[in-house]
């Protein structure tokens, strides 16, 4: 059963350098105006054809905007059978609505991040916003 896991926790293993294989199910574009640093983005609508093309890691963390979509997705993960039966698939509880830590902007490019990293505006700054990323 997926569960779910606290932005605080996630943000102090980022921050420790101990960070969990994060992926964020938004589409690009909202993955690109804000993301958790370090996670990778496979849109929902693209996980079940990526989902044999991803090395996955021994603890996943599934977000999205509000933390449903990315239940949905952490399920699906957890049910794969090419991912181990010992691996963990959390949700992250809340989404990057409750995230406070640093976010950052870009788009990947081989792994790395492209763009900043930045919690001057955070992402309840637009959470009113039409064209928010969450």
């Amino acid at each position: 059963m997926v569960q779910d896991v606290t932005p605080e926790e996630i943000e102090e293993q980022v921050e420790n350098g101990d960070a969990p294989q994060i992926v964020d199910v938004r589409n690009p574009m909202q993955f690109q105006q804000a993301h958790i640093p370090g996670a990778e983005n496979v849109p929902i609508s693209a996980l079940p054809r990526r989902v044999d093309d991803i090395d996955w890691d021994e603890e996943i963390v599934v977000s999205c905007a509000i933390g449903q979509t990315s239940q949905k997705a952490a399920r699906m993960l957890e049910s794969y059978e090419g991912i181990d039966a010992d691996t963990d698939v959390y949700n992250l509880e809340g989404g990057l609505r409750a995230w406070e830590g640093d976010v950052a902007s870009g788009r990947e490019e081989n792994g790395d991040e492209a763009g900043t990293t930045s919690n001057e505006e955070g992402p309840s700054a637009t959470a009113g916003d039409a064209d928010a990323p969450f």
